[in-house]
């Protein structure tokens, strides 16, 4: 019987760490500017200067999957040259579309959502549902 609550608990453990974990860059160029565009960097320079972090650390919620977000907006400032910023975080309320524009009368703003550490497109995994089955026959072996 402990043996059989053990597998159950790893596997639950298991579960929790991986439908609710991603690792997000979480930046705004206002105040760093190698959130613009971290391609250009090295690894080392973008693990000591542009912070990641960890998207719902331990928290799993069934009506939210936890994703990247980047959002460009252009900054539009009557009589001054536009200004360009990107933004870089967590997010868990998903659009439709992976990317869309919108336009504001004082900014132009492109967000995009994507599904993998670090990432700036990808496919959404579901992993959770086999991960649940999997808890479900371990139970009963």
């Amino acid at each position: 019987m402990l043996k059989k609550l053990l597998k159950v608990c790893a596997v639950f453990m298991i579960f929790f760490k991986c439908a609710a974990s991603i690792r997000c860059f979480e930046c705004n160029s206002m105040n760093n500017s190698m959130c613009l565009d971290p391609t250009i960097y090295d690894k080392e320079t973008i693990n000591n200067f542009l912070p990641i972090t960890e998207c719902g650390r331990g928290i799993y919620s069934a009506n939210n999957e936890f994703f990247c977000r980047k959002i460009i907006q252009t900054i539009l400032h009557k009589g001054y040259e536009p200004e360009v910023r990107v933004t870089r975080s967590c997010g868990w309320v998903r659009h439709h579309r992976d990317c869309y524009k919108a336009d504001n009368e004082d900014h132009l703003e492109t967000v995009c959502q994507c599904f993998d550490n670090e990432c700036n497109s990808a496919t959404v995994r579901k992993s959770a549902l086999a991960l649940v089955l999997g808890a479900t026959v371990m139970m009963y072996l």
